[in-house]
């Protein structure tokens, strides 16, 4: 099925300057989200891309309360994820959710529901999930052994992902948002850069952390030249052979050499 040539509105306007830190922030990011989740879910996919999961239509819930809870002051940090894994946002609507760490750490507890059409092989478990995704538990026992608790990361810290969809092909396979076609990565394109440039307006990092290649290069052309700093660091996808060797000792040492930590 080829992509949809209905017309994305533009993205709404964010006021500026914001006064009510606690509540503002918090509450035009949820809009922004909710935007981003519905432009998205508009798009559509050609194979051999099958099924397409949108968390942040059936686990609002989890997402909403990730943002409300931790994205109600400007950051100096912005991590940036590609998509969600399929045991880590796509489960829990939290980006690199880990369900562990989402319910353990994060301390997020919301109803998850089911999209439209399921893999039979990627059903949704939501937070009773007995996987673990290994990106999302390597990404924030690194930030856990840092910070110690969430609130003392989430202080000036903040984690997002670029995408908020899951393609699967018929086999189950994950398809990352770059394997699409032309045409279909130029519409998410367009949807996505809207809903990060908000992201990085209401926020106004110092800096934006790309998480893998992918990731980077779009934060890049969203930061332009008078936006944050934009910095790289390794992705902890168990498929880098990089990152099986010692991620979160590579990652820390990445950051430190930006200067983004201490």
């Amino acid at each position: 099925m080829a992509v949809s040539t209905a017309r994305i509105p533009p993205s709404k306007g964010i006021p500026e300057p914001l006064t009510d830190f606690s509540q503002d922030i918090a509450e035009h990011l949820v809009a922004a989200a909710r935007e981003l989740g519905r432009a998205a879910g508009r798009l559509r996919f050609s194979p051999p891309v099958a099924h397409v999961y949108n968390p942040l239509d059936y686990a609002w819930a989890a997402h909403e309360q990730y943002l409300r809870k931790f994205a109600r002051a400007p950051k100096r940090v912005v991590f940036l994820g590609m998509n969600p894994g399929p045991f880590g946002m796509m489960q829990t609507g939290v980006p690199f959710g880990e369900v562990a760490v989402v319910r353990e750490w994060l301390k997020i507890e919301a109803e998850i529901g089911r999209p439209r059409r399921e893999h039979p092989k990627r059903r949704i478990q939501g937070l009773s999930c007995p996987r673990s995704e290994v990106s999302g538990s390597r990404l924030w026992g690194l930030f856990a052994s840092e910070f110690g608790s969430a609130e003392a990361f989430f202080e000036r810290h903040l984690v997002v992902n670029y995408c908020p969809l899951v393609f699967l092909e018929d086999s189950g396979r994950n398809r990352t948002p770059d394997k699409l076609a032309m045409a279909e990565r130029l519409a998410l394109g367009r949807v996505c850069d809207a809903h990060l440039a908000e992201v990085i307006r209401l926020l106004r990092p110092q800096w934006l952390i790309g998480i893998g290649g992918f990731a980077v290069g779009r934060a890049r052309l969203l930061a332009g030249e008078t936006g944050p700093r934009v910095g790289q660091i390794l992705h902890p996808s168990p498929a880098s052979p990089a990152a099986n060797r010692g991620w979160a000792v590579a990652a820390r040492k990445q950051l430190r050499e930006l200067g983004v930590w201490p």
